[in-house]
């Protein structure tokens, strides 16, 4: 499989608590550089025996004319045609498919992690070790948001590896995979981190780690190591154009990962936090209409009526920059930091909203588009023609206020900030738009050379977008 995911481990520490379980209660080993370079070799002789290959057994449903049809609707005189076409091998029942992709043993008594996409609909697994043990195992859960799953064999005594805090990795640092690309068991592959926080539109809730190092199908659910030996990711996506490595692969952050298989542990399943916002980035035009010095955070385009967000105070066009003590430099990276905290939970938030800093406490929850409906265009502005929403057309859309969108000239100001026919405009310069009026009233009192900031809904989707106004006003 082209893409796979690899989660993240807890802080790094001496003893890691997983349900209950001690994970790893050996410290970090440095390893010896020769000429600059890691002693690789070492790494993999003293950590790859935690390392397994993952076998996968599952049924697999005959392709026949009998899935095809149901034969009960076909008429009597042509039934017996069709039955004596059918492959003969097909009336067995289901086929047994094989799938190959790899792991790593968290715990002295046979937990181990791996990718949900890995063991997912397995009708048996089959961990095999570095000296060629094969020992039957049982899935846990897996939560398919993350691509992480927990299995676990009987067994005791067995190696485990270190984990590291994935909040530690830096860009440029040496790292190496192990794993079975392929069904090669045993394979490495080394390389370094190229990103981090680094957001798939696959996978919203996971920042992965990004790296050059060689990862192949089979890869999937193997470990990522840095140069001390400890496990920062589960190696999980490739970008491929040819199925194959072309030096872009993912990593669940092992931090993410290692909550993950927490909750699997105690409860087979996952609680994911739910904040209830709609975010985007922050581009340079809209830091500078907020009044922001810099780019950064996660701009808040839209708060659910009766979400956790509503009633801790947050508001559209507040900028998240701070989550529990965390920074958040880009918006993708809000998602994650949410989901990590269990419904019922508090969290601090730190937004910034009028030039001022503000820290709000949120109690975290758990976890349509419509058509543009509008009236004749009546009123001009900024190239744009409007038009007024009525009751009905607003309770469709799901929307208590704003103005329609019925036309933009090209080369106007509207179409230089992206406005298309169609938007609803919510905020124009941080004022609700209710009214046409209301709308055109706002214009008049807009600087002049400096980026503006617009809300709109489209499609059912809060966005923002910048516009300026010249000298000269269309």
């Amino acid at each position: 499989m082209i893409i796979s995911n690899i989660e993240s481990a807890m802080r790094r520490s001496k003893n890691v608590m997983l349900g209950g379980i001690l994970l790893c209660s050996s410290s970090a080993a440095s390893f010896a550089y020769a000429d600059g370079l890691p002693d690789f070799a070492t790494l993999v002789e003293n950590e790859g025996k935690a390392v397994v290959n993952i076998a996968v057994t599952s049924a697999v449903k005959p392709a026949s004319l009998s899935n095809q049809f149901d034969l009960e609707q076909v008429p009597e005189q042509y039934r017996k045609f069709f039955e004596q076409q059918q492959d003969p091998r097909d009336r067995r029942g289901p086929r047994s498919g094989a799938g190959v992709g790899s792991g790593f043993i968290v715990s002295d008594d046979g937990y181990i992690l791996t990718n949900a996409h890995v063991v997912n609909n397995a009708a048996g697994i089959t961990v095999r070790l570095r000296d060629r043990t094969e020992l039957h195992a049982e899935l846990i859960g897996l939560d398919e948001l993350t691509d992480v799953a927990l299995i676990k064999v009987e067994a005791d005594a067995l190696p485990v590896v270190k984990i590291a805090s994935s909040d530690d990795v830096a860009v440029g640092e040496w790292v190496l995979a192990i794993g079975s690309p392929f069904g090669f068991d045993q394979t490495a592959t080394q390389g370094i981190v190229s990103a981090v926080s680094r957001n798939l539109p696959s996978a919203n809730y996971v920042p992965f780690i990004q790296t050059d190092a060689a990862v192949n199908p089979g890869n999937s659910g193997g470990p990522l190591f840095n140069t001390d030996g400890e496990v920062i990711g589960i190696n999980s996506q490739i970008y491929s154009s040819t199925g194959g490595y072309q030096g872009l692969a993912f990593a669940i952050p092992i931090d993410l990962a290692m909550n993950v298989a927490e909750q699997l542990k105690e409860s087979g399943q996952t609680s994911r936090g739910w904040l209830g916002v709609g975010i985007q980035d922050v581009s340079p035009d809209l830091a500078e209409s907020f009044g922001l010095d810099r780019v950064t955070g996660a701009l808040v385009s839209s708060v659910s009526a009766g979400s956790p967000a509503e009633q801790a105070g947050i508001l559209e066009g507040d900028i998240v920059l701070e989550f529990n003590g965390k920074t958040v430099n880009r918006s993708g990276e809000l998602p994650s930091l949410v989901g990590a905290v269990r419904s019922g939970q508090s969290a601090m938030i730190k937004v910034f909203r009028d030039g001022e800093n503000k820290d709000l406490n949120v109690t975290i929850g758990q976890r349509g588009n419509a058509a543009v409906a509008v009236a004749p265009a009546n009123d001009t502005t900024l190239g744009m023609k409007l038009a007024e929403l009525s009751n009905d057309e607003r309770e469709k859309l799901d929307i208590g206020h704003g103005v329609a969108v019925v036309q933009v000239a090209p080369s106007s100001i509207a179409a230089g900030a992206g406005l298309v026919a169609g938007d609803i405009v919510m905020q124009l310069n941080g004022v609700k738009t209710e009214t046409i009026d209301q709308l055109l009233s706002i214009t008049q009192n807009l600087p002049v050379g400096k980026p503006i900031p617009v809300l709109v809904n489209r499609s059912g989707n809060a966005i923002f977008l910048t516009l300026k106004l010249s000298e000269t006003m269309e």
